[in-house]
């Protein structure tokens, strides 16, 4: 497959005709190979359920990008099955996002990959550290982070993390926006703490609660927004410091859930925009029902 067009380097304007405009009279359009969403079930989208089994006929998450910001990830872990890339943002005037040692010294970010990949287990991990103790770090990280993930041009970027500080809204939101428009998709973990934070309240970013059921693959799409979609996050087996594994329960493990079923529908579906993406997400959720025949009957 060629390089999707949102990856490549922007056309040259043409002169005589408005900006971000083309002149289809000198250079035709690019045919663009949509995916289709009539009767979209869980098969159709990743190849039915069976968490991290990658059986025949179900996508597994390969060539799919995905970046984990957060407090780093234990590559050896057992859990999380190797990195692509191991970066920290380093301190300083510019701080700058630099190559470090694929270590987690807290436990969470780890936590979160391992999560990822036991729904995709061929998908491509990359980890920036931007948290110290697993629950701060400061909001210049954050944004030094997510604008080197959204340019390096990842997939998908899970934030199990936010901020309540407002100071932060403009260059987060814009950053969002950019991502959206670079097909690069935030998954982001609403507060666990009933607070408005950022950046899972924006519209263009996919937003995860939490639902207190046993199956990594369930989740449901949430009527009453701002979190749209609610998947596993209480008492989550989950990867932790120095090689062990406990449960722990938040919305943090909830949004790797939904990140591996968007690697998987992507692995499939790879020139999926990202509102397609989330039309999927919706029409694939355990809740939704279609009405066929005056009778409504689950997707």
């Amino acid at each position: 497959m060629t390089q999707p067009p949102w990856r490549r380097e922007r056309r040259e304007h043409f002169p005589g005709v408005p900006a971000w405009s083309l002149a289809t009279s000198r250079l035709a359009p690019e045919e663009f190979g949509v995916s289709r969403l009539e009767d979209v079930t869980r098969e159709w989208a990743w190849g039915g359920d069976g968490a991290g089994e990658g059986g025949a006929g179900r996508a597994d998450g390969a060539g799919v990008r995905v970046c984990v910001l957060d407090t780093g990830v234990d590559a050896a872990h057992p859990r999380v099955g190797g990195l692509e890339r191991s970066l920290v943002v380093a301190d300083g005037d510019d701080l700058t996002v630099v190559d470090c040692d694929p270590v987690d010294p807290v436990g969470h970010g780890t936590a979160c990959a391992g999560v990822i990949r036991s729904i995709a287990p061929a998908v491509s991990l990359t980890s920036v550290r931007v948290l110290t103790d697993g629950r701060s770090g400061s909001g210049a990280a954050l944004l030094a982070g997510l604008r080197w993930a959204v340019e390096e041009g990842f997939d998908l970027v899970n934030l199990s993390l936010s901020t309540t500080r407002s100071q932060y809204l403009p260059a987060l939101h814009e950053l969002a926006d950019q991502a959206y428009f670079r097909r690069c998709l935030l998954v982001a973990s609403a507060h666990n703490m009933p607070v408005v934070s950022f950046p899972w309240t924006f519209s263009s970013v996919i937003s995860v609660a939490s639902h207190d059921e046993p199956d990594p693959m369930t989740y449901y799409y949430n009527p009453a927004p701002p979190a749209e979609f609610l998947a596993r996050g209480v008492r989550v087996p989950v990867a932790w410091r120095r090689g062990r594994e406990i449960r722990s329960t938040g919305n943090s493990f909830a949004a790797p859930h939904i990140t591996g079923i968007c690697a998987l529908i992507l692995s499939r579906h790879p020139w999926m925009t990202p509102f397609q993406l989330k039309s999927v997400l919706y029409l694939a959720a355990s809740n939704v029902v279609t009405s066929k025949g005056g009778a409504h009957v689950r997707a």
